[in-house]
């Protein structure tokens, strides 16, 4: 593989029946991944646990872990005797009373560059995410990585542009979303199939805008009323689809990215350079009446 091409890989899952039962499938799925060739390997959002936010019940709290801890570093050590970079969306525990919903990047040597927490949260029936989960206070970020500079997002962050542009204003050569969505069982499966559609277009319309690869990570099967519908996909600066997952089995999805291509991309059309930064002050108003 040429130096400037990464081969990156999504693992889209299911809801396991412990922590325990998910990190070792986990674990066995980065060890393929990586004999396959890959070097920066992405889990779903809450990749641990079942969906838990489909309902409000303070139990679920016992299901955050802090960072660093045990588990932590249990995949840091994966990390390290791979070779390969990981993102890591979990329940971070901050301090009591306190949790967000957190990404962890974490390097090829196994060390942990940093961590995103979730900027939008969502609450709607089926995803009482505001029960748990305090909004990000990191900000939007890109990591230096042995394979590349990338960014990550969480799930309902995927509907606003401005965290697609401002991860990419970051450097970002790679925007990463694990997520956890799909339809709910009482609305139907057409009113699924349009939301599916409007995830999937939305987020390639940020490839495009940004000019950068962008790659989405989506859970399979049906929790608590929920029919997640997977599609995990990565696609190019064009938009289109490099791979696309099933909507209900389990999978590796595997893309390579070529950073030299990206760049060449951007010369041709050059988003970045003809921003009117001065006639965006608007953008920090809740609405412009």
């Amino acid at each position: 593989m040429e130096e400037n091409v990464v081969k990156i890989a999504l693992l889209q899952d299911k809801a396991r029946a412990s922590v325990d039962e998910a990190a070792a499938v986990t674990e066995a799925a980065i060890a393929e991944a990586a004999a396959n060739g890959a070097k920066i390997i992405c889990t779903q959002e809450l990749f641990l646990t079942e969906y838990f936010c489909w309902k409000q019940d303070p139990a679920f709290f016992d299901l955050a872990h802090p960072v660093p801890s045990p588990l932590t570093e249990r995949f840091q050590r994966v990390a390290a005797e791979h070779g390969t970079v990981l993102i890591l969306s979990l329940f971070e525990l901050r301090a009591p009373g306190l949790h967000h919903n957190t990404a962890l990047v974490i390097d090829a040597d196994g060390s942990l560059l940093g961590k995103y927490r979730k900027m939008h949260i969502p609450q709607d029936p089926g995803f009482e995410e505001k029960f748990y989960f305090a909004p990000g206070d990191l900000g939007f970020r890109a990591f230096d990585t042995k394979y590349g500079r990338i960014g990550v997002i969480i799930c309902w962050d995927q509907w606003y542009p401005e965290s697609a542009r401002l991860t990419a204003l970051k450097g970002a050569e790679i925007i990463f979303c694990p997520t956890a969505i799909g339809g709910l069982a009482e609305e139907g499966p057409a009113l699924a199939s349009l939301q599916r559609d409007a995830w999937l277009n939305v987020q390639r319309g940020h490839a495009v805008a940004n000019g950068c690869y962008y790659a989405a990570v989506n859970r399979v099967g049906v929790e608590h009323g929920t029919r997640f519908w997977g599609s995990s996909f990565v696609c190019d600066y064009y938009g289109n689809h490099m791979v696309l997952g099933s909507e209900e089995d389990c999978a590796i999805l595997y893309a390579e990215c070529d950073f030299r291509a990206m760049e060449e991309h951007r010369r041709m059309w050059p988003f970045f350079r003809d921003r009117r930064i001065d006639a965006y002050d608007n953008l920090l108003r809740r609405f412009d009446d």
